[in-house]
């Protein structure tokens, strides 16, 4: 028969774990505020635009341009 653990290494298994969740959570807070707060002002400042929006939008004109480039009928 198996002798149970001591009750020391189970306390300290328990906090490395809050630790690792609390962790977690404060960094998702800290990303998610950052996300949100970042607006960024396009033209007249009529359009605001969070910043993770503005790098998807770049990225999409580039992807098209690209496509563009390589359906173009010369040789």
């Amino acid at each position: 028969m198996k002798t149970p653990p001591p009750r020391s290494q189970l306390r300290r298994r328990h906090r490395r774990g809050q630790a690792m969740v609390e962790y977690s959570f404060i960094n998702w807070i800290l990303l998610f505020g950052l996300i949100v707060m970042m607006s960024v002002d396009f033209g007249r400042g009529e359009e605001k635009m969070n910043i993770i929006d503005a790098f998807l939008r770049a990225y999409q004109i580039y992807y098209d341009s690209f496509y563009f480039v390589l359906n173009l009928p010369f040789p």
